[in-house]
């Protein structure tokens, strides 16, 4: 059995090579269904949690589309601002509603999704590199979490004492999630109560 130090590492070294979609990977060419599933699952399969998981569905995508997450596909092709988008939707659905999503993502789809791609792409870009200056800090906040762990139950009987924690650790990082769910879904809202007030003034013309 592992002990928790050993847990941590491999935890960190799979953190580190988790694969992302890079831009220059995406097709030129719009893609039917299958290929676009099969693209997403080629490029992010390392973020599955079991090998049989699908990275994204058709069932998914089709909801996603009928939801507005992302603007229908043309004559069942997708583009590239498409791919982006469904990017974006694989990192939130993990932790937001879809209503949350669609709130968070429909100034991207009304202002950046566009024929040339360029700004969706630049868009992503940037996301995507100050995300990997993040990663480095949070392997270091990660590896500060376990320290602090260990720090705790020091007097528990030794056949409890690793347990409890690791369970200690997993508190920790929930916590840590439950905060900034919290910061996210209050942005969201906010998002959502301004589009509300800004709904009766398109009416109005």
């Amino acid at each position: 059995m592992k002990t928790n130090d050993e847990l941590v590492q491999e935890l960190l070294e799979r953190l580190k090579k988790l694969n992302y979609i890079h831009t220059r990977d995406i097709p030129n060419i719009e893609l039917y269904m299958d290929q676009v599933t099969t693209f997403m699952d080629q490029h992010l399969s390392g973020g599955k949690r079991h090998d049989e998981d699908k990275v994204l569905t058709k069932t998914m995508i089709n909801n996603y589309a009928k939801n507005d997450l992302l603007p229908p596909p043309v004559k069942k092709k997708y583009s590239r601002d498409h791919l982006i988008l469904l990017a974006f939707i694989y990192y939130f659905k993990g932790f937001l509603s879809i209503g949350d999503i669609q709130v968070l993502l429909a100034p991207l789809s009304e202002k950046y999704f566009t024929e040339d791609h360029d700004k969706l792409d630049h868009i992503y870009n940037e996301i995507v590199k100050i995300e990997k200056l993040q990663l480095l800090e949070l392997c270091k906040e990660v590896e500060s979490r376990e320290e602090l762990s260990k720090r705790a139950f020091k007097n528990a009987p030794e056949d409890e004492r690793e347990y409890l924690q690791l369970f200690s650790f997993v508190c920790m990082l929930s916590f840590d999630v439950y905060l900034k769910k919290q910061m996210i879904e209050q942005i969201i809202d906010e998002m959502r109560e301004e589009k509300k007030e800004k709904a009766p003034e398109k009416d109005k013309k």
